[in-house]
């Protein structure tokens, strides 16, 4: 089914954005409203864009989505995994309202798709990067929610710094939020004390950089360039890249061709990319993540090529197969090698 505007409806569409935290994050949400900003100038004055910040995953998200259903937005982007089931609630009730959900996997009505980027490609370049510029081999990482993104995420950087170094090991701590300065930053503090000598994240501020950049140890941004939080400490970031995808969909309803789809692009559509290496890193390491980068994108590199066990040492990836999407887009158990317990 497709789904178009009138021809009144045409002349200024109105998109609306909801954002888990402050655009302010110079992380995720930033990201995020880069690409509103960079759909405003494709557009101009044919779009009217309204973003909401710092919506809890809760029925929160649920009043802030119907009020822009119910107020003439014609397309809505929910940025974050657990607007998951508030989205679909909504455009149940709107059909004739285009929803756009980040990072879930349900599609409950016609007028709903999904996308998201394959982060842990990126994970797994920053990986090859780490493992090789740590001295006390021992990658210290800030994790958010134990929902298959993350896990994903660590086990993609676990393999890679492995594949390059067998002493490596990864100790995680969890702050069970997306966005919390302090909390990320005593979780970074943590695991330096325990040793690590770079500190990775996949929340959503700074605060990890800008603990590394203090204590003198290296840092991986996440979702957008980071470096100017932590120079010395900045060793690259997964930047995600959604501009070109909300014009694409944003032009799709317009042009009255929107079809319902699931999107999971990566480094070879340019939805993720690498932000600049520090000068710090050898040029053979800088060789390597760049081989690394380039491999994905031919499909000669899969970061989940077997044989890949998990703790129990049960095989979950045979030797010489590669995990489809269905494996990785429900990874809820850590490889083998990795010390510690998934949150319940």
């Amino acid at each position: 089914m497709a789904f178009g505007l009138s021809a009144a409806a045409q002349a200024q569409m109105k998109v609306g954005f909801v954002y888990v935290g402050p655009i302010g994050d110079h992380g995720w949400n930033y990201q995020h409203h880069q690409g509103l900003l960079q759909l405003k100038r494709a557009l101009g004055s044919k779009v009217k864009t309204t973003h909401v910040e710092k919506v809890p995953e809760n029925a929160d998200a649920t009043r802030v989505i119907t009020k822009l259903a119910s107020t003439g937005h014609n397309l809505i982007f929910t940025t974050s995994f657990g607007y998951m089931n508030p989205t679909n609630k909504v455009a149940k009730r709107f059909p004739k309202v285009t929803f756009e959900h980040a990072t879930g996997y349900k599609r409950l009505s016609p007028n709903v798709s999904t996308y998201s980027a394959r982060f842990y490609e990126g994970r797994y370049v920053a990986g090859k990067i780490v493992g090789k510029m740590t001295k006390t081999n021992t990658i210290g990482y800030v994790a958010s929610f134990p929902i298959p993104e993350v896990i994903r995420g660590i086990n993609a950087t676990y393999l890679s710094a492995k594949s390059v170094n067998p002493k490596i090991k990864i100790k995680v701590v969890w702050v069970s939020t997306w966005y919390d300065p302090g909390k990320e930053a005593d979780a970074a503090k943590a695991l330096i004390d325990q040793g690590a000598d770079v500190i990775m994240q996949h929340t959503d501020s700074p605060a990890p950089l800008q603990v590394a950049e203090k204590r003198g140890v290296y840092a991986v941004g996440q979702a957008s360039d980071m470096r100017n939080f932590g120079k010395k400490a900045h060793l690259t970031a997964i930047v995600n890249n959604w501009a070109p995808y909300y014009v694409a969909r944003t032009k799709a309803v317009m042009d009255g061709n929107w079809k319902q789809q699931n999107t999971w692009h990566g480094f070879k559509e340019g939805m993720v990319k690498m932000a600049p290496y520090n000068s710090a890193i050898p040029a053979g390491v800088v060789k390597l993540a760049e081989d690394t980068r380039k491999g994905i994108i031919a499909g000669t590199i899969h970061p989940f090529e077997g044989e890949i066990r998990d703790q129990a040492g049960k095989v979950r990836i045979p030797a010489g197969k590669r995990a489809d999407d269905g494996l990785m887009a429900g990874m809820n158990f850590y490889v083998q090698g990795i010390d510690g317990t998934i949150p319940k």
